[in-house]
């Protein structure tokens, strides 16, 4: 039986069409996967569903009757709950208090803290959530302020959850634990869409999915008919090559070379005498669950973070200094979260794609911008990587992630240093973005290049990977080359336990 029927939805914004014509519809005790590249219109459908936006054409009905949601408030009335990918949390507050707010337990005239305190321990257990109801937002993980969104929603008493991109910042672990919990809540009766464009956790957890591309509806199958193949076809158009190792060709001497990196935070021993080094012609990936050190490790060797302790050589000279300084001895950065260390949202991609190296002939005269230059480069960078906008004036924020991730791409690889220092590249991206960013990454090492590579999706670091090196509290644990390993053995050494 239909939940929820959406017919002939259309909405656009200017002259963008976001959607055309499209019909989505949701059945009672299912999870409904939404799937598309980043711009299809996955998001834009569901804000609709939510209040969010008005559309220009078409029908909603709600359980065999037709309704008009014009707000966020009137989706809550009809049992329809929403998790953005940006969580919207207060992080001064506990926990209880995040879940609460607006719907307070009093006792008298006072909050009665205590009793949110047992109500949302309650309602964690029931799903199978582990959150501390007394803890501030501010001390959690980014997985356990998910869950926090989710009890949020979940205590408003909906019955239909529209999840954003709800894996985009979690570790495998926490995309096990989330897809336990959502079985949990499908078998308690709710209906669940997930906005996704990640192929495989769409035939693990959905009953069946949805294909927008371009604002369109592509077509609704049954996960279990399908396979990644089909679904990256009908979302692309084309046949896409997925997860395809290409080893390197031919790997030389060291060039990049990392001894003795030590880093203590407030007393707590965080990079623990670390030792690497990486050849020209290769890719080392570091696997680790993440919050093992990689951030530190990333931001040490890029210049941002002063260790304790640490020398580092590019071909067989020492680097020192700050971020500005690692970047005009030749190593490139491409950081792990783009919105807060790897763009300026609202500058246009021209201006984006020379953060670091403005300073060059090309781009500055006696301390002046040469804006005409600047264009003229963001023009031809943007055809060359195929970063998709009006033009290369368009603000960055005004892209989709992958088109955002493409600038960063585009402004580290276009200067040829002589290693890239690349974590997380492909993270909240869509399937066509993925395979032209691996091809960016494995063509640069086949040049004769080194790559350091960062990724939470252990499938990227084995596919990428000539070798990998396992990052567990703040130390390496192994380092051996890639076909060394299975998965038994990656997850043995990930989780602390000895080969």
């Amino acid at each position: 039986m239909s939940l929820i029927k959406m017919e002939h939805i259309s909405k656009s914004f200017g002259a963008v069409q976001a959607l055309d014509h499209v019909d989505f519809e949701l059945k009672k005790g299912e999870i409904h996967a939404l799937l598309g590249e980043n711009g299809a219109g996955k998001t834009t459908l569901m804000k609709v569903l939510y209040g969010m936006y008005k559309i220009d054409n078409g029908t909603i009905s709600f359980d065999g009757k037709m309704v008009e949601i014009r707000n966020s408030r009137e989706a809550i009335d009809l049992g329809i709950g929403m998790v953005h990918q940006h969580f919207m949390l207060v992080p001064v507050l506990t926990v209880a208090e995040n879940i609460v707010v607006g719907m307070e337990t009093k006792k008298g005239i006072r909050f009665d803290f205590e009793g949110a305190v047992r109500k949302v321990e309650e309602l964690a257990a029931q799903y199978g959530f582990h959150v501390d109801a007394r803890a501030k937002v501010s001390e959690l993980s980014v997985g356990e302020r998910q869950r926090v969104e989710i009890l949020k929603a979940l205590y408003r008493g909906v019955d239909i959850l529209i999840l954003d991109e709800p894996t985009a910042v979690l570790t495998p672990i926490e995309v096990k634990e989330l897809f336990v919990a959502l079985n949990q809540m499908r078998d308690a009766g709710k209906s669940i869409i997930i906005i996704t464009h990640k192929l495989y956790e769409v035939l693990e957890i959905s009953d069946r999915v949805t294909i927008l591309r371009d604002g369109k509806l592509i077509g609704t199958v049954e996960s279990r008919s399908a396979s990644q193949e089909s679904l990256a076809r009908m979302m692309v158009g084309r046949d896409v090559q997925l997860a395809v190792r290409r080893k390197s060709e031919k790997i030389g001497e060291v060039m990049f070379e990392v001894k003795d990196l030590s880093y203590k935070r407030d007393g707590i021993q965080i990079l623990d005498h670390m030792n690497f080094s990486i050849r020209r012609g290769e890719i080392l990936g570091i696997a680790g669950i993440e919050g093992n050190g990689q951030t530190e490790l990333l931001e040490c060797i890029t210049g941002i973070l002063k260790p304790d302790s640490m020398e580092v050589n590019l071909l067989g000279r020492a680097v020192t200094g700050n971020a500005f300084d690692f970047i005009k001895a030749g190593i490139g950065h491409v950081p792990e979260d783009r919105m807060i260390r790897g763009l300026v949202l609202d500058m246009s991609i021209s201006d984006n794609l020379i953060l670091g190296y403005e300073n060059q002939k090309e781009f500055t005269n006696k301390g002046i911008l040469r804006h005409k230059n600047i264009r003229k480069y963001g023009s031809r960078k943007q055809q060359e990587f195929g970063i998709k906008a009006p033009d290369s004036e368009e603000h960055v924020r005004n892209l989709s992630g992958g088109n955002q991730q493409k600038v960063v791409i585009a402004r580290v690889f276009s200067q040829e240093p002589e290693v890239v220092i690349c974590a997380q590249p492909t993270r909240g991206v869509d399937v066509s973005a993925i395979e032209y960013i691996h091809k960016v990454i494995q063509d640069y090492r086949d040049s004769g290049k080194a790559v350091l590579l960062v990724s939470a999706d252990l499938d990227e670091v084995k596919t990428l990977s000539d070798t990998i090196a396992v990052l567990y509290k703040g130390q390496l644990v192994a380092c051996d080359q890639t076909e060394n390993y299975d998965d038994v053995r990656l997850g043995t050494l990930m989780t602390g336990g000895k080969e």
